[in-house]
């Protein structure tokens, strides 16, 4: 292992935002390293709390429908700018690949919740790290409309959805 190289990745990890990306395919053999790579972060007592949902094709255009009905919906009229509605609608389109970044709560309540998030958000690490590395953008999103993403996608009793990881060439 090369340490400079190490630094070096660690030193240009960045947000890049969908807007930036470009329609290019990530490859399905990418993806999967990618996720495995977020298998590997450090976790209290091997509660492993990080699931990921893969949204793809069809799934995007849906997310987005989600994001913007729920900001029209959710925001006063008063403060509802059509800028962030649309936004919100074109994001997901833009980038190849959204993994919904979620924690599921240890049953047994062996260790503290924001353990459990802090793997997850070492998880997320591994995989914008890795993201780095092949030359592919990725930001975490963290909309108020998280709150609300079982309407968009089943989740399991006591996961929670703790953000959006858009990636894009």
């Amino acid at each position: 292992m090369n340490l400079d190289n190490l630094s070096q990745l660690i030193q240009q990890r960045r947000s890049i935002f969908p807007a930036s990306y470009i329609d290019q395919p990530i490859e399905e053999n990418l993806i999967k390293t990618i996720l495995d790579n977020a298998n590997w972060a450090p976790n209290h007592k091997r509660t492993e709390p990080w699931r990921f949902k893969v949204l793809k094709g069809n799934a995007r255009q849906r997310l987005g429908n989600f994001l913007a009905n729920w900001y029209k919906t959710n925001t006063p009229a008063a403060a509802f700018s059509e800028k962030k509605y649309q936004k919100n609608l074109a994001n997901p389109q833009r980038a190849n690949c959204i993994i919904a970044i979620c924690m599921q709560r240890d049953p047994d309540e062996r260790v503290p919740e924001w353990e459990e998030i802090a793997a997850t958000a070492c998880a997320v690490q591994n995989m914008w790290l890795t993201c780095t590395a092949h030359h592919i953008g990725a930001y975490w999103s963290t909309p108020k409309a998280i709150a609300d993403f079982a309407q968009f996608h089943p989740l399991q009793e006591g996961e929670k959805c703790l953000g959006l990881f858009y990636m894009g060439y």
